[in-house]
């Protein structure tokens, strides 16, 4: 199955949470806005019927404010108190129709003595002794009332002043917008008992205030309507709930609609959002890809953001260290294979099970049998060791065997491999690392040790007897040229450097000889305090008769005083000899060679300098043997000089080495000081 993209999941992801929330947003507020409508309907009849009772209530102390200033008129007070019925009565008629009342009265002890207008009911006229300001009757259908104020005539005992008049109870627009405004009476609500809202109404006659409630599919509220101190009626708003839930659908659907807006806007900042995100992560993964298919070369690309960007720089980090390690891991693998292809000795590995895993030319050579044709045989079945006692050393001599319980193991056995004769061969094994063993084998016939000890002393002899038979040489030559035209002095000089020379011989002898027993593991280098300018000029004073035979100028210039070195002396002075006599060697005639130094922590530094044609490139120089192919001199030595010298200086614990110049050769000699 193919995976799904960053960007994808990013997307599908944002967008799901979206819908989710949006989903859950619009559910809830569906909920909430259902009763916020509901709260919203219900206080609106809650204000319909209190504005229904405020309005009759305001009706009825303006009526009530009128009767009493119209009671307190002089010109009516004179007439009922003069007892001018006629004229009262003609102020009484212009009072209502000026007032626009239904009727207008003088009542006295109850009985009326003036009248204009429709009369008043008895159980009204019996109220007007009880100073009530105002009487409230409601007509059958509630939406009309009766409304009867009384006030007292001042100076008239007995005498007050009565109006009424006709008021709609309903607000002209109550029928018109919702909620619907209706006035019932006292009576109307005892006839309505089969009603749902009786209980409701009943309530609010019994104590009053007001009431509110979900009946049915309504919103109902009741408000009590009061005249003198009772209760005549209730106000009653009703809201519908289906007009509710419309207004909600409406909110609903805007708030889908501004959720369906926000989705598309979250999927579009989703997009860009994982387009942005993801477009470093991908350029990041292909640089892993390209890491994890061995491409170390490619540089991992910059990310931008904070945790991306520390992303690419740790994985450019890791991709720089990998590309080092690999350089090493290289290096060390053709380091190896140098070491296990330059040794004379062969070496092969085995697995658990000692079949052949890896073996080098010398192994193969040794086992007489192609490398390819050996790899993964038993190695007893390639070295065919002679049975002892009739039984192969593989069974219960091995040595490969003896090495796995931890220590080397190291034995001497004869070999047939190779079809030829039978030979010693020393088999030395290691123990086991991550499950592979190697095993180093060696001819070790008495021919061969013969040969290679001689090869040895031979050619270390042939090199290091040159340079001085040379130098002897040249001085016997300049003596038998020039005996008769010589000095005394000069005379004396020839031969003092042939002494020299033949001391020089000498001491090249033991050198060569203990160079040997080194090799052998027998002596060790003498350690003792070593001035470094008397080298130098021992050096310089046994090459001299060189230098001159060819014109060359010798320039020493060491920094004074130069502090002592550890070491041996006799073999530092040959370390010298060695550099001087390959910078004459490859110098051309007449040239100067150079001698300098420095000191330096943590020991002294001397160079001897040439303006030969320089070293030669790809050649291993310290090596043993190795010489300039093609173009050396006439006098060319073994390749001993320079391997012999690191030699000498590794073993004081410097160091030798080429040191870069533009023109010709520069080869340094590090030793450390010598301890106070």
């Amino acid at each position: 199955m193919r995976p799904i993209r960053l960007s994808v999941v990013l997307i599908l992801v944002i967008s799901g949470l979206l819908i989710a929330a949006s989903v859950a947003l619009a559910g809830s507020a569906a909920k909430i806005l259902s009763r916020i409508a509901e709260d919203g309907a219900l206080a609106g009849a809650k204000v319909a019927a209190s504005a229904v009772v405020e309005g009759v209530q305001r009706k009825q102390d303006d009526l009530a404010a009128s009767a009493k200033a119209l009671a307190e008129r002089p010109s009516l007070v004179r007439a009922v108190a003069a007892r001018d019925l006629r004229g009262a009565a003609a102020l009484l008629d212009r009072m209502r129709l000026t007032a626009g009342f239904l009727g207008c009265h003088v009542v006295a002890n109850d009985t009326p003595l003036v009248a204009s207008g429709e009369p008043l009911p008895a159980d009204v006229l019996s109220l007007a002794h009880a100073r009530v300001p105002a009487i409230l009757r409601l007509d059958a259908d509630g939406r009309h009332a009766l409304l009867f104020a009384f006030a007292q005539i001042p100076g008239v005992p007995g005498a007050a002043f009565a109006a009424s008049q006709r008021i709609e109870t309903l607000p002209q627009t109550a029928q018109a917008q919702p909620p619907v405004v209706s006035v019932l009476s006292r009576e109307s609500v005892a006839l309505l008992i089969e009603s749902p809202r009786s209980g409701l109404r009943n309530s609010v006659l019994v104590s009053g205030g007001m009431r509110a409630a979900r009946v049915g599919d309504a919103l109902v509220a009741v408000a009590a309507l009061r005249s003198a101190g009772e209760i005549v009626g209730v106000a009653e708003a009703e809201a519908s709930r289906h007009t509710a839930r419309l207004t909600v659908r409406r909110w609903v659907r805007d708030v889908r609609s501004i959720a369906a807006v926000v989705v598309a806007i979250g999927i579009v900042a989703g997009f860009l959002l994982g387009r942005r995100l993801t477009t470093p992560l991908q350029a990041l993964a292909r640089a892993a890809e390209r890491i994890g298919l061995g491409d170390l070369e490619t540089a991992v690309p910059q990310a931008p953001g904070r945790e991306t960007g520390t992303l690419s720089r740790v994985m450019e980090e890791m991709r720089l260290r990998l590309l080092d390690a690999s350089a090493q891991l290289r290096r060390r693998q053709a380091e190896a294979d140098a070491v296990l292809g330059g040794i004379a000795e062969g070496v092969f590995a085995v697995d658990g099970e000692r079949r052949i895993r890896y073996l080098n030319p010398q192994a193969a050579t040794l086992f007489g049998a192609d490398a390819r044709a050996i790899e993964g045989r038993f190695c007893g079945d390639v070295l065919l060791p002679e049975p002892e006692d009739g039984e192969r050393p593989c069974e219960n001599n091995c040595p490969i065997l003896r090495a796995r319980s931890g220590t080397p193991s190291r034995a001497v056995e004869r070999l047939r491999c190779g079809g030829a004769e039978a030979r010693a061969v020393v088999v030395a094994s290691s123990p086991p690392v991550e499950g592979r063993q190697f095993v180093l084998v060696r001819d070790e016939t008495e021919s061969e040790a013969t040969r290679r000890l001689r090869d040895t002393v031979v050619a270390n002899i042939s090199h290091e007897f040159k340079t001085p038979l040379a130098a002897q040489l040249a001085s016997i030559e300049l003596l038998r040229d020039r005996l008769d035209a010589l000095t005394p002095a000069e005379a004396r000089d020839l031969v003092l450097s042939m002494e020299r020379g033949a001391l020089r011989l000498s001491r090249l002898i033991d050198n060569l000889l203990e160079s040997v027993r080194l090799d052998a593991g027998e002596a060790g280098i003498r350690h003792a305090p070593v001035v470094v300018d008397e080298i130098v000029e021992d050096a310089a004073e046994s090459m001299r008769p060189l230098l001159e035979q060819k014109g060359q100028r010798l320039e020493i210039d060491l920094p004074h005083p130069l502090p002592a070195v550890t070491g041996d002396g006799p073999r530092l002075t040959q370390v010298i000899v060695n550099l001087l006599a390959n910078a004459h060697k490859f110098s051309p005639a007449g040239s100067t060679i150079r001698i300098g130094g420095s000191v330096a922590a943590p020991g002294v530094t001397v160079w001897v300098a040439d303006d030969g044609p320089g070293l030669p490139d790809g050649v291993d120089i310290w090596g043993r043997f190795v010489r300039r192919a093609g173009d050396e001199p006439e006098q060319s030595g073994l390749g001993l000089g320079l391997w012999i010298s690191k030699s000498i200086v590794e073993r004081h614990g410097g160091r030798i080495w080429s040191a870069p110049v533009p023109r010709g050769t520069r080869m340094c000699v590090s030793l450390p000081e010598a301890t106070r």
